[in-house]
């Protein structure tokens, strides 16, 4: 637990599912005051706010486009107003879909370029410019994966969007290092969450993504918002412009492991 966290502010974008929702659900415990982004899917979301409200913290869910101008602009707005402050901007909310390259239409690569880079920006700026008007030595945490590095045929627009969201993250750490602002990534690799749930019930499917992991086994998503609350709290404090690899060793060369080669 970090108990400097208590009080603060968190905006965790596309938080009512998978890993926003486990990190929105962490920083609820450790008693921070959340700000709960949904695009379109409500559901559960009250149960999210009951719950972080019984461990201590406080919530509110607020509907936005995370891609878009005006939604990031109302989930800061949300944050002043209902509690006063911004400390912590988590980029979550993100999209992929499977295609071979040479039949990407361009729609399909926009909109996840969009989401899952160009709402980072969004995300990361207008946190950034309120910070500064504010005078709040804050914290930037964009989502990446371990596809920032490792490249993955038939996934090129989320590829490139994550290695976008890479150097984005070294750049504006490097920028507002100065004024106390730090900019981390959080990479996860294999993960147990919903847009996962269908290869992983196929045993032969989650036996083959297994192999490429040393530490053999798919990560939960308790184990990234873990990460996430470590990089919000001033335990982390002269970290800044990394991207923090959580993905059981798979950025690694896992087939290499055993003396391979």
């Amino acid at each position: 637990m970090y108990p400097d966290l208590e009080g603060k502010t968190v905006i965790v974008t596309g938080a009512a599912s998978g890993l926003g929702k486990s990190i929105a659900l962490r920083l609820g415990r450790e008693k921070a005051n959340v700000v709960i982004n949904y695009h379109s899917n409500h559901d559960g979301v009250e149960d999210m706010i009951k719950e972080i409200e019984a461990a201590g913290g406080k919530a509110i869910d607020v509907q936005a486009s995370s891609s878009e101008e005006d939604g990031v602009k109302k989930l800061i707005q949300a944050a002043h107003d209902t509690f006063g402050g911004l400390d912590i901007m988590i980029n979550n909310a993100g999209k992929e879909n499977e295609v071979e390259s040479h039949k990407l239409s361009l729609e399909d690569w926009n909109q996840v370029i969009n989401l899952n880079l160009t709402g980072y920006f969004l995300g990361s700026r207008e946190a950034i410019a309120y910070m500064l008007e504010h005078n709040i030595k804050g914290t930037v945490i964009n989502m990446s994966s371990v596809h920032e590095i490792i490249p993955w045929p038939h996934f090129v627009h989320y590829a490139a969007s994550k290695g976008g969201v890479k150097m984005m993250t070294e750049t504006l750490a490097l920028e507002y290092a100065p004024k106390g602002i730090r900019v981390n990534s959080i990479g996860p690799g294999a993960i147990n969450t919903p847009i996962n749930k269908k290869k992983f019930e196929d045993p032969e499917q989650k036996k083959q993504v297994e192999s490429m992991i040393p530490m053999g086994y798919v990560g939960e998503p308790e184990e990234i918002a873990a990460v996430a609350a470590w990089l919000s709290s001033s335990e982390s404090s002269y970290v800044t412009g990394i991207t923090l690899f959580a993905d059981g060793g798979m950025t690694k060369y896992p087939s290499f492991q055993g003396g391979k080669g």
